[in-house]
């Protein structure tokens, strides 16, 4: 167990990863499996739950057909360190990318953190609990050249 600023960075850098694992989608349904699944590794049933929820409602398989894209940029990670389970929110901006458009999202996340085993699946040992969806907000569309 390191110091306050070390756990504080591995938290951030833990959740950072989960988001892009989670939000960054390709086109392909094999890798939207793959990521989903590793970013699955680094949660309790809360994200599976969330995932589950997007499955049946068909968003990752209308991803799929009509080969449209999702990126996720974080914009900022905060981790209260001084609590446990450490609470955290992270917020950034979700682009889906169609062939004639890019449409853009705030977006916000909340949850909490444990501290758990290391492993090759989840290096800086802790797990995402209690993984909320808060904001996800249409902010505009850009026509694409």
């Amino acid at each position: 167990v390191g110091s306050g600023a070390e756990k504080d960075l591995e938290a951030r850098d833990h959740l950072v990863r989960f988001h892009e694992l989670l939000f960054n989608l390709a086109p392909s349904a094999e890798a939207i499996k793959r990521n989903t699944d590793r970013a699955l590794l680094m949660c309790d049933r809360s994200a599976y739950d969330y995932c589950q929820d997007l499955s049946e409602k068909g968003f990752y398989e209308r991803m799929v057909s009509a080969n449209i894209s999702q990126q996720i940029v974080v914009d900022s990670v905060f981790v209260d360190v001084g609590t446990y389970p450490y609470e955290a929110k992270t917020c950034g901006k979700l682009f889906i990318m169609r062939e004639s458009n890019i449409t853009q999202y705030q977006f916000e996340s909340r949850c909490r953190l444990v501290d758990v085993a290391r492993s090759d699946s989840n290096p800086h040992g802790l797990m995402i609990e209690k993984f909320n969806v808060r904001r996800n907000e249409n902010i505009g569309t850009k026509r694409r050249r």
